[in-house]
């Protein structure tokens, strides 16, 4: 007289390797008698259609990390529509939202498409999704709270102001060259990492992040004494540092990266990179912001933060690949052992690390390698709290978000054979904890959001990259502020292009 379980299929989208959120998710699930088929990672739109039609699951889930993730949930959105598929599609992950659910995956899906905040709202909605009684109701009222969103989307971009390329680029960020303060790195060239060690790392560890995966809301380490979930905090705190003791111990964890200085100039919004011996070596494409500031205000590129060639000055710009490898063996080594937990505790001490490595990497940088701040002595608050000279923005996030300059950077530094480190398809980093970006030295360098992009800035992007433009606009969807000639087509699959110098 056992009823039948609902079957939940699980998978991170074609081309992403990240997965720490949706085997929570899976975990979560199964603890309320759910029935999880989990494909893993690297999940083509193909394969997740035929296990869902085979296993007949009553609800699908996908989940991503990088904003390519996006346009191939838009993807597998499109085929299930073409195979007439009416199973409910949950969306989630870190790069993921309401709005962007709303706006471009729900329309191309004529079954319920609903965007998942974290794991604890999962179980609540798959409950509805796959309830005779309540998933009409549920579907309606969600539908219905999507319309919305789209409309006031629609509202706020016709309200946007957006800036001519050209006129963003009068107002760019005005910095005094003749004064600034420009030293040449004491080391210049690649420079591997192979020696850093677990215990170095420890130190540099941002402890905040990690509780937020585990959804355990509050600042750390106020966190810890938290009336409701203080306990909690502490023992997954405690469980996490049993782990890294024995990762320490038995060497089961282990970092590699390299950093790499050189001479560079700024040409416009594109960056100039040089070897020791001047023959020109990479060439880095920033986006300017394109948005009306108030006065005072400029419209800044990362770019801005360089010495442009007509300053005459030499100037130099970083770059860093950091990784840590092990964590997928100890992880698959926890899940034979049926210890989800554990599996997931890996991982996510696996993605701290490797931000751990950034963080102390570039305090080498600041100090020694380049050496403009060789008196810095900060604690690990004021390392978090990022009271340094200097930025690290890595591809992907606000201030560039175009994946495709990793290709760039990895050629530049041979990350491959220095760091160990791979790039996916969609530009995800392999191994999953993997952390790069450029450095910046300059005093008034700071991290900023690029905000929406006019078409005249996509197309000169393109020129300058060598890319096609609707290539371009794919990569960077989810900051464009309009809607492009034409839907994307094909298989989802998104190219990138060979680093040219």
């Amino acid at each position: 007289g056992a009823r039948a379980r609902a079957k939940v299929l699980l998978a991170t989208v074609k081309g992403d390797v990240h997965d720490i959120g949706k085997n929570i998710v899976g975990v979560v699930l199964g603890c309320n008698d759910y029935e999880v088929l989990d494909l893993g990672v690297m999940v083509p739109a193909e394969r997740i259609l035929a296990a869902a039609r085979e296993h007949a699951v009553d609800a699908i889930g996908v989940s991503g990390l990088i904003t390519p993730s996006l346009d191939e949930m838009v993807h597998v959105a499109r085929e299930l529509e073409r195979a007439g598929m009416t199973t409910p599609l949950l969306i989630g992950g870190a790069t993921t939202s309401k709005v962007h659910t709303a706006v471009r995956i729900a329309p191309a899906y004529s079954a319920p498409v609903v965007h998942v905040l974290d794991a604890s709202r999962s179980v609540p909605t798959v409950s509805a999704l796959v309830s005779a009684e309540q998933r009409d109701a549920f579907a309606a009222e969600v539908a219905a709270e999507y319309e919305e969103v789209r409309d006031r989307y629609a509202a706020r971009n016709r309200t946007q102001t957006l800036l001519p390329l050209a006129a963003a680029r009068a107002n760019r960020l005005a910095l005094d060259w003749d004064a600034a303060p420009i030293t040449p790195p004491k080391r210049p060239g690649v420079t591997p990492f192979t020696d850093v060690t677990v215990a170095d790392l420890r130190p540099f560890i941002d402890w905040g992040p990690f509780f937020i995966a585990w959804e355990l809301k509050g600042k750390y380490p106020q966190l810890l004494d938290d009336a409701r979930v203080g306990a909690q905090a502490r023992q997954l705190l405690d469980d996490a540092n049993a782990l890294l003791d024995r990762a320490e111990a038995e060497g089961l964890l282990t970092p590699r990266g390299v950093a790499g200085l050189f001479a560079a100039h700024a040409e416009g919004d594109d960056l100039a990179v040089f070897s020791e011996h001047g023959e020109r070596v990479a060439t880095f494409h920033t986006l300017r912001q394109q948005t009306a500031k108030t006065p005072g205000k400029p419209n800044r590129a990362l770019a801005d933060f360089v010495a442009p060639a007509e300053s005459g000055r030499t100037d130099a710009l970083g770059a860093f690949v950091v990784s840590i490898h092990g964590a997928e063996a100890l992880a698959a080594r926890f899940r034979a052992d049926h210890d989800d937990y554990h599996a997931i505790l890996t991982q996510a001490l696996a993605d701290r690390l490797a931000e751990a490595f950034a963080e102390y990497l570039h305090a080498r940088v600041r100090k020694d390698l380049w050496g403009y701040a060789p008196d810095e002595n900060l604690s690990n608050d004021d390392l978090v709290r990022e009271r340094y000279r200097g930025i690290r923005p890595a591809p992907g996030y606000p201030a560039q978000p175009d994946h495709t300059e990793k290709v760039a950077l990895f050629r530049l530094l041979d990350a491959e054979t220095h760091a160990g480190a791979g790039l996916t398809e969609h530009l995800a980093m392999t191994p999953p904890a993997t952390v790069c970006g450029l450095y910046f030295a300059h005093p008034e360098a700071a991290y900023f959001n690029l905000g929406p992009l006019g078409r005249d800035q996509i197309e000169d992007y393109a020129r300058r990259k060598g890319m096609a433009v609707e290539e371009v606009e794919r990569w960077l969807a989810p900051a464009l502020a309009y809607e492009p000639a034409a839907a994307p087509s094909g298989d989802g699959a998104m190219t990138p292009p060979v680093a040219r110098v």
